[in-house]
C-alpha cells in the first residue's frame, strides 16, 4: 500500500482539505461569537402607535440574544410578530453592530363578531386579529363564517362605494352561515339582501335600491327599520310607527305596476 503513490496523494489530499474546512469553521466559529462584534443598537422603524415602548424592550431582550453575528434574526423577527398590533416584521443586520427592525402594525378597520361577541378587529386586509381599542364601538362591525373576513372586507368596500350617493355607511355587514348578505345603514336602517345569483347578484339588488330611493322611501315621513331587497321587481319594507306581531311588511314596487311582495 504504501508504494502506491496515488493512494497516498489522495489520502493526503483528503487530510489537507478536512484541516483546512476545520480552520475555515473554527475561524468563523470565532468571528461569530467573538465580543469583538458585540450587538450595540436595535432599531425600530415604522409609524408605530400601538405598540408600547415596554413591549418592544421586551422583544428585544427576549429575541436579539447573542453578538452582531450570532443574532438569530429568525428569533428577534418571532418575538416582534408576538406583540398586540403587530401585522408584519422585517429584521435585518447593519454593519458594524446594529439590528433594524421595521414594523408593520395592523390598521382596525372593522370590529369582527356578532352581537356582544365583537370582541376581535378587522384589518384592511381582511385579516382577523386581536387588539384592544378604546373607541372600537365607533367602527363598523362585520360577522361571518370562519374564514369570511376578507370577502366580507372586500364587500364592505363596495357597499360603501354604491350606497355613496344617499350619503350612507353600511355600519354593519353580516354574512349568514347559508352566505346571505345583511347591511344596517348609518341611519339605522337594515338592508336584507339576500345570497348571490347569477341573475341578480347583491350589488345589483343594493344598486337598484340606491336609483329608487329618492322616489319611493325618500318620500315617506316615517322612520324606517327594515327593508327587503330579495324581491325581483321591488322590495318589502317594516315601519316600526305602524307594526304589531301580526303585521307583514308593505310591498313597495321599483316600478309602477310591477312590485310584488310575497
Amino acid at each position: 500500500m504504501w508504494d502506491k503513490l496515488d493512494f497516498l496523494n489522495g489520502c493526503a489530499n483528503a487530510l489537507y482539505a478536512l484541516a483546512a474546512a476545520a480552520l475555515i469553521y473554527a475561524g468563523v466559529h470565532t468571528a461569530v461569537h467573538s465580543p469583538l462584534l458585540p450587538l450595540r443598537h436595535l432599531a425600530l422603524q415604522g409609524d408605530l402607535a400601538h405598540v408600547t415602548r415596554e413591549q418592544a424592550e421586551g422583544a428585544a431582550h427576549a429575541g436579539a440574544v447573542g453578538t452582531f453575528l450570532s443574532v438569530d434574526l429568525d428569533t428577534v423577527r418571532s418575538a416582534f410578530e408576538g406583540l398586540p398590533w403587530v401585522r408584519k416584521v422585517e429584521v435585518r443586520r447593519l454593519w458594524p453592530d446594529r439590528i433594524d427592525v421595521t414594523i408593520e402594525e395592523h390598521v382596525a378597520l372593522a370590529r369582527w363578531g356578532s352581537g356582544t361577541q365583537a370582541i376581535r378587529l378587522v384589518n384592511t386586509y381582511g385579516e382577523v386579529f386581536e387588539g384592544e381599542l378604546s373607541d372600537a364601538a365607533r367602527l363598523p362591525q362585520f360577522a361571518g363564517p370562519a374564514g369570511s373576513a376578507e370577502e366580507v372586507t372586500r364587500r364592505y368596500s363596495a357597499f360603501r362605494q354604491a350606497l355613496a350617493p344617499l350619503d350612507l355607511d353600511p355600519r354593519q355587514v353580516l354574512l349568514s352561515p347559508r352566505y346571505a348578505w345583511q347591511i344596517r345603514l348609518s341611519n339605522g336602517l337594515t338592508l336584507e339582501l339576500g345570497r348571490d345569483q347569477l341573475k341578480e347578484p347583491v350589488l345589483e339588488r343594493l344598486s337598484r335600491f340606491v336609483a329608487f330611493y329618492a322616489q319611493t322611501l325618500g318620500n315617506l315621513n316615517r322612520r324606517l327599520d327594515y327593508v327587503d331587497l330579495r324581491y325581483p321587481n321591488g322590495f318589502a319594507l317594516r315601519v316600526p310607527e305602524i307594526m304589531d306581531s301580526t303585521t307583514q311588511p308593505k310591498g313597495i314596487p321599483t316600478k309602477r305596476g310591477s312590485g310584488r311582495a310575497a
